[in-house]
């Protein structure tokens, strides 16, 4: 299993990387202003660092107990983004209909947008970050 401080590493490299992708995008493709959808990408990215580190202890010992080993297959992977990103979206969507002042189902477009864009992003980061960095052999059983 990874470390804690390997843990917080992948958590805060994932939310950089993806709020420097995300803001200049998203404030383009709904048409807000840069510095309000990047002030909502940080905070949505503090949230998410959180939940990220909770979320992915929380899969690995769960994945240990169940097959004893906490790699991840392609369909673990596609099943990791997508619980991971729908427990999110619940999480962010009254933050994102308060910020922006729009409504609940506005909020919602939004956030499904966010969540597709990040769904397909944690699993191409993920997948690429267990390449750069892999797991010690000891952490494997």
């Amino acid at each position: 299993m990874r470390s804690t401080a390997d843990r917080i590493r992948q958590a805060l490299s994932f939310e950089l990387i993806g709020v420097l992708i995300v803001t200049p995008l998203f404030a383009w493709v709904f048409d807000h202003p840069m510095g309000e959808m990047g002030a909502l990408a940080v905070l949505g990215a503090t949230v998410a660092t959180l939940w990220n580190y909770l979320f992915n202890l929380g899969f690995d010992h769960v994945l240990a107990r169940l097959r004893g080993d906490t790699r991840k297959t392609m369909p673990l992977r596609f099943l990791h983004a997508v619980l991971f990103e729908a427990t999110l979206l619940v999480l962010l969507l009254p933050l994102f209909a308060w910020w922006l002042g729009v409504s609940l189902a506005a909020a919602l477009v939004m956030e499904v947008s966010f969540a597709a864009f990040y769904m397909g992003y944690a699993f191409v980061f993920t997948w690429g970050y267990d390449t750069l960095f892999p797991l010690p052999r000891t952490a494997r059983v």
